[in-house]
Parts: C-alpha cells; structure tokens; sequence
C-alpha cells in the first residue's frame, strides 16, 4: 500500500517545481533535491504523474484553506480581496515561467486538478466575495455576481499566457496584482474606492503593487 507524503515533503516538492519548473525535472533529480534515494519517492508516488498531481492536489488545497481564513478575518470584502491578492501575488512571483505550459501539456490528471479547483473553490470565493461586497455596500448594486464572477475565473490562465505576457519582460506577480486591481476598481462603489484608498494610505494591508 503507497505511504502518505507528509506535508514537510509536499512544500519540498512544490518549492522544487517553482524553482526549476516541472517538465526539465526528472525523478532522480527530485529524490536528489529532496535528499532520499529514489527508490524511497516511489514509497509515496506511482510515477512523475502522479507526484506531480499529489503536489498540486495539495497546494490547490493549502490555497483554499488561506483564503476562508483571510474572510473570516478580514473586517470587510475589499480588505479580503487585498489580503488574498497579496497572498497569490507572491506566490505567483515566484513560479518558473513553463510551470502552466508544461501542466496543461504534459500532466492532465494534475491540469484536471487545476481546473475543478477554478470552477468550483475559486469560483464559490469569488462569488462570496462578490456578495458580501453588495451586501455591505461596498460593491456596485448592479452587478451580476454569477456574470462577473466567470469573467472573473475566467481571465485567470491569461496571467500566465507566456505569448501574451512574454516572462523575459513580466513577472506573473506583477500581472495577477494588475488584474486584481482592474478587478477591484471595476467591481466597487465609491464607499469601497475610499475604504481600498484608505486601507492602502494607512499600510493595513500590503499594497496591490510594488
């Protein structure tokens, strides 16, 4: 029976591929990184697939369980929305430029991972927040929560949209806290446009960016 990865060895992994990318890194160069022999990995993962699935599974994971507690703490929608683009937003910075390219490419179990991880978590944060925007009189009343939350979902894989975001003159960081800020000025009313000016004079929260 396959042994479980402990969290420590997941964040190793993980670390591992947003340094050096997924594709260019065999499985002797990860036991190597991870300073076990290859043979122990394979206690854990069926192949490079499934490592590579196991990983994402838990950062998808990891992400989700951040982001209920930035909205459990957070005083109001809009400082919620500043603490989770800050989150990504270094999270991203860091992410070898093949990463997405080579999931989607070569690793669909773990590509398939990312997707219902954007059309189901994402998407149910996305819309809460929207909601609780309305409902606390800092977001737009007109708007179409459901609408706005797809286009929303929807322009995540543009961030790393290697052709239209060339890596060698933007920084995925850069981009998510540039469509996070587009997003946040699209969706509030002037009450929110004061508190998010607020917020960022005063250092509350980082800000969107640097």
């Amino acid at each position: 029976m396959m042994e479980k990865m402990d969290k420590e060895m997941l964040e190793q992994v993980l670390r591992i591929f947003m340094r050096y990318g997924i594709k260019s890194m065999t499985m002797d160069d990860v036991s190597r990184e991870l300073k076990i022999s290859k043979k122990t990995l394979y206690k854990y993962v069926t192949d490079k697939a499934d490592l590579v699935t196991k990983v994402l599974q838990f950062e998808c994971d990891s992400d989700h369980e951040m982001v209920e507690k930035f909205a459990a703490e957070s005083d109001s929608a809009i400082e919620e929305l500043l603490r989770i683009t800050h989150h990504i937003g270094e999270k991203v910075s860091a992410v070898h430029p093949s990463i997405h390219f080579d999931l989607e490419k070569y690793y669909p179990e773990a590509w398939e991972v990312f997707s219902n991880y954007k059309k189901n978590t994402a998407y149910r944060t996305v819309l809460a927040n929207l909601k609780r925007g309305i409902r606390e009189g800092y977001y737009r009343k007109d708007l179409n929560p459901e609408i706005m939350t797809r286009i929303h979902i929807s322009r995540i894989d543009i961030v790393f949209d290697g052709e239209l975001f060339p890596p060698s003159l933007f920084h995925f960081g850069d981009v998510f806290r540039e469509m996070m800020t587009y997003h946040i000025h699209g969706i509030a009313n002037e009450k929110g446009i004061e508190l998010l000016k607020q917020k960022l004079k005063n250092d509350q929260i980082i800000k969107l960016s640097h």
